[in-house]
């Protein structure tokens, strides 16, 4: 007997390889060339680092569409992480819209209705951007991501461009012992993974254990001296009570990433009108 469809997502996973057709890739390439990713330290003075450990920078530039969620501000981790974590931030461009109407629309259908939550819409953007860089004249690896959580609500999902990267789901108990790998992708260019449901978002960890490195590298994406040889979109829904507009935060917050947002306003009209 065949599976209703239900049943056959009822893990709440989907991988597709070529989600992006090639000339949807070329043109959200180019859109995504006007951003100018920046690096941000983990910490700030209203939310300092663990007694005893120092500040410390991300492994990576990054940028942020839709909300911004500033890594000193602690990110969005509900139900008690909500207040002041999601800075209002551009829209997504034009093809990255389309591809978003598109995501969503296969969740409603191939998800079950109870891994959906009901306001539930892909309104945030983390851009990563993975690659190396030499430090003192040797080859720094920064094109991983250790195992974490996405704490926002419902489905998350991420579409790969450039060289392939290993994601894996893992159980860990949290201590010193090693992490058991329960379901590995590798994600190809223009591909979609989407994952959801209390198994991939509660029970799992993921981590990104290594992209490869076969000469792909992307030109013209303002990232320095820093080698990019993976561009990665997630997508997660933070409700829309969840999001401020810069001026709301507390005098607190606002100098904490004051130095964030000047940087961003020297490239960004957008940026440059919430401090004009």
């Amino acid at each position: 007997m065949s599976k209703r469809p239900q049943d056959r997502f009822s893990q709440a996973h989907i991988y597709q390889e070529n989600f992006v057709s090639k000339g949807e890739r070329k043109v959200l390439l180019e859109e995504l060339k006007q951003f100018y990713p920046i690096w941000e330290e983990r910490y700030s003075k209203s939310n300092p680092p663990p007694e005893g450990q120092p500040n410390r920078w991300l492994l990576r530039p990054v940028y942020w569409l839709g909300n911004w969620q500033f890594a000193c501000l602690n990110y969005y981790h509900p139900p008690k992480g909500i207040e002041y974590r999601c800075v209002k931030a551009e829209p997504f461009p034009d093809t990255m819209q389309k591809l978003v109407n598109e995501i969503e629309a296969k969740v409603r259908n191939q998800f079950l209705e109870k891994d959906v939550p009901r306001f539930w819409k892909l309104n945030t953007c983390l851009i990563n951007y993975y690659g190396h860089k030499l430090i003192d004249g040797k080859k720094v690896e920064f094109a991983r991501v250790g195992e974490h959580k996405d704490f926002e609500p419902g489905p998350v999902a991420s579409l790969s461009f450039g060289e392939k990267a290993l994601l894996q789901f893992v159980k860990s108990d949290g201590k010193h012992s090693q992490s058991q790998v329960v379901q590995q992708q590798w994600l190809e260019d223009s591909s979609l993974q989407i994952f959801g449901g209390d198994r991939y978002k509660k029970q799992l960890f993921h981590r990104v254990q290594r992209v490869e490195d076969k000469g792909f590298v992307f030109n013209e994406n303002h990232t320095g001296d820093y080698v990019t040889r993976r561009i990665n979109l997630t997508f997660r829904y933070v409700p829309d009570d969840h999001i401020y507009l810069l001026n709301r935060l507390p005098a607190e917050k606002q100098a904490d990433i004051a130095p964030y947002i000047q940087q961003l306003a020297g490239t960004s009209p957008y940026f440059k009108k919430q401090i004009i």
